[in-house]
């Protein structure tokens, strides 16, 4: 959907007060969006190392091999960070993945807090972290900000996920081949 896509991600950092010069909207021909485009892992890498060392970033956030819902493009970002993060001989770049939840918890809610909360603190080493949305009806706001995408399925989905009020990350160490 080209510049409406672009202009509703804008309309969403303006909303979650992210500066649009901290924003990069990528529009590539071999990484369009939709179940079963098959990105190239190599390529991500590529490209979130053009961005990491021209940015000097230090910390990648992404989703885990499951992708939350399994969606292939998510999975293929995680494993395009794998790649980066094999591909580079000195780690100047954390990176930490979103751990995806089994369905009952993801459609959970806000009472899902307490069981990640719960959980994460089995994981004494630091290398989890869970994190609390203080503001989940921003979420909402942002998420609508995205009108071409608005409609009633993900309204439920930002009001009952359990990703709008907590999320929970694993930084990555053992770099994981795809």
């Amino acid at each position: 959907m080209g510049n409406t896509r672009k202009d509703e991600f804008y309309q969403a950092c303006a909303v979650l007060k992210v500066p649009l010069q901290q924003v990069k909207v990528l529009d590539h021909p071999d990484l369009q969006d939709g179940f079963g485009k098959v990105w190239d892992h190599e390529l991500l890498a590529k490209i979130i190392e053009e961005e990491v060392s021209s940015h000097g970033i230090d910390m990648i956030i992404t989703f885990d091999n499951y992708g939350v819902s399994g969606h292939c493009n998510h999975r293929d970002v995680h494993y395009g960070v794998c790649q980066l993060l094999h591909n580079v001989s000195e780690r100047s770049v954390e990176a930490w993945e979103l751990i995806s939840t089994c369905i009952l918890r993801k459609y959970s809610g806000p009472v899902d807090i307490w069981l990640s909360m719960l959980l994460s603190l089995r994981y004494t080493d630091g290398m989890t972290h869970c994190l609390l949305n203080e503001h989940p009806q921003k979420s909402f706001h942002a998420m609508a900000e995205h009108s071409s995408q608005w409609v009633w399925f993900r309204k439920l989905f930002v009001s009952f996920s359990s990703y709008t009020y907590v999320n929970t990350l694993r930084k990555i160490e053992e770099v994981k081949q795809s």
